[in-house]
């Protein structure tokens, strides 16, 4: 089953843009077959000011990409790795060029679903 991947790019060459300062989000499909393809960019507003984080601006920072499973950053904080956890969207820290980035994301994410979920048995 394919699946959508944001990656936080400025230039839409590169994966460069801390999370919480993205202005924007490159929305690529990922296929079956392990092809991609670009779909579409959507514009942000940065929920980090450089210190502290707007909730609110977080908030619908990760409403923007909740179609994605994957999204791709050069940083991370762990309030959003919490808000993007809580919403069922892995963040993935890979500062590469968004192709080599994407390729290497494809087999992880593969060998991940073929993974048997942990069930914690109660004692």
């Amino acid at each position: 089953m394919s699946y959508k991947v944001a990656v936080a790019s400025s230039d839409g060459k590169f994966v460069n843009q801390h999370f919480g300062r993205a202005s924007q989000f490159l929305i690529f499909e990922i296929k079956d077959d392990g092809g991609f393809f670009f779909l579409v960019l959507r514009d942000n507003t940065p929920p980090c000011d450089g210190g502290a984080h707007n909730s609110d601006l977080l908030a619908r920072t990760v409403d923007l990409i909740s179609d994605c499973r994957v999204v791709l950053v050069s940083q991370i904080g762990p309030g959003a790795i919490d808000a993007l956890l809580s919403r069922g969207i892995q963040p993935h820290v890979i500062p590469d060029f968004i192709e080599d980035a994407l390729k290497r994301l494809i087999p992880y994410e593969g060998a991940l679903k073929k993974l048997t979920p942990f069930r914690h048995s109660p004692s």
